[in-house]
């Protein structure tokens, strides 16, 4: 986790570094034309990265004439980093969060917010600043207050340190598991609402979205007992807000804590106000675990109808295909797990669930060295599953070695006139084409 942050600093604190010069806002008696050559000398020592022979000629700029440019202050950033980075001297840092609170003052309502800002001053201080206790809370500080500034516009690395600076937070019992529990639900929402208006930063928010997501059960804070006490709260409080019922089912779902007599409540309660294909799929998901497949396959499917295509939809075509494999619906878990691969091919758990189906057709062919070549076809999609999805990698290696125990012998084949290597096609509802593999 922590080469993430580090990498994913170094994206948000080198990312802006080349914009032009703002109108001369400085005191009467400062020479413009000095202030403008000081200028034209630290801008070219910080393009050759030699942030020591820069700092002179930045400082004077800084000092004399602070409101003079932006770039004194998007410049300044990287000398104090980088010589930071060279010396060790936690000096440089001090001046570095000085930077900030003036660039907040002097340009803090122009290109860059003040929460933008603060964003970059408390990842800055978390990553460069005095180890110890008091600097991880005054980092968090930073942060936590860009948040509540900016809410849905809040950047997406500013959002991922937030989260992670908390997870220390909470280890260190600096901060109660409610306060997390509801500082995850506040950015996912406001993650959740940048991924649905679009635009360019899409893909880079859903990606911070999943690191959340990942820290957040990572963090162990998401145990059902304290789920349901903190969401019982939340759902009394707001059982009108259809937006807050869908975190909570999602909250207790991904928590897998649909057993909660809370999950069935609020659930059917969601279903009721907007019976939308999320909300049939969270019944769905309480009715598999009540073990009742009727009526979970009957709200998997609604779920299906009622949405378009994409990631949500791929799911829900998932779990029908394993609930049509639990129940021996063989062809139908073919047909829906082929159905969730059209929309999401390197689902590796939708070949898992062809594989099993083929390894489970116990009437194919005439005699049992025809039953046996299914067990090909079975491991193809295995090994498919093992190669587009490293999640389901482990799962697929065992059921590669378990399923090649049972392919044909090499002497069976021999009086059939099939060599190892040939193309075989296979018929039937399986229609797949393979290579002959044997066992001695």
């Amino acid at each position: 986790m922590k080469k993430l942050i580090v990498l994913v600093l170094g994206l948000y604190l080198g990312g802006e570094s080349t914009l032009m010069a703002q109108t001369v806002e400085s005191k009467s008696d400062i020479d413009t034309m000095e202030v403008m050559k000081e200028v034209s000398i630290y801008t070219e020592f910080v393009k050759q990265k030699n942030f020591g022979d820069a700092l002179p000629a930045w400082r004077y700029v800084y000092t004399h004439a602070p409101a003079f440019q932006l770039n004194t202050y998007l410049r300044g950033e990287d000398i104090m980093i980088g010589i930071y980075q060279s010396t060790k001297n936690h000096a440089y840092i001090d001046t570095l969060m000085m930077l900030y609170d003036n660039w907040i003052k002097y340009f803090g309502n122009q290109r860059y917010s003040e929460g933008y800002i603060l964003g970059k001053k408390g990842a800055s201080l978390y990553r460069f600043g005095r180890p110890g206790d008091e600097t991880l809370k005054e980092a968090y500080g930073y942060m936590r207050k860009s948040f509540d500034l900016e809410g849905a516009r809040t950047n997406e690395v500013t959002a991922q340190m937030l989260f992670h600076v908390a997870g220390e937070m909470l280890k260190k019992e600096f901060l109660a598991k409610d306060q997390y529990i509801d500082l995850y639900t506040q950015l996912s929402a406001c993650i959740e609402e940048g991924i649905k208006n679009g635009g360019r930063t899409k893909d880079r928010l859903v990606a911070a979205k999943e690191r959340v997501d990942a820290m957040f059960y990572e963090s162990g804070a998401a145990d059902c007992a304290t789920l349901n006490r903190l969401l019982t709260v939340r759902y009394e409080a707001n059982k009108a807000d259809t937006t807050v019922l869908k975190e909570i089912v999602s909250l207790l779902r991904r928590s897998e804590c649909v057993d909660l007599p809370l999950y069935a409540t609020v659930t059917e309660e969601l279903y009721r106000m907007n019976p939308s294909g999320e909300a049939a799929y969270s019944l769905a998901i309480m009715f598999l675990r009540r073990q009742d497949f009727a009526k979970t396959e009957t709200y998997l499917r609604e779920a299906i109808a009622k949405s378009k295509d994409g990631p949500a939809k791929a799911d829900y075509c998932l779990r029908l295909a394993q609930v049509n494999l639990s129940k021996g619906q063989l062809q139908e878990a073919k047909r829906n797990a082929s159905e969730t691969l059209r929309m999401n091919p390197n689902l590796g758990q939708a070949l898992i669930v062809i594989g099993k189906a083929y390894g489970l057709y116990r009437d194919y062919g005439k005699d049992d060295f025809e039953h046996r070549m299914v067990f090909w076809v079975a491991v193809d999609k295995f090994q498919r599953a093992k190669q587009v999805d490293p999640g389901v990698a482990a799962e697929a290696g065992k059921l590669i070695d378990e399923y090649s125990q049972h392919f044909p012998s090499k002497d069976d084949a021999f009086f059939r006139g099939i060599k190892p290597g040939d193309t075989v096609k296979l018929g039937d509802w399986i229609n797949e084409t393979t290579i002959a593999r044997f066992n001695k």
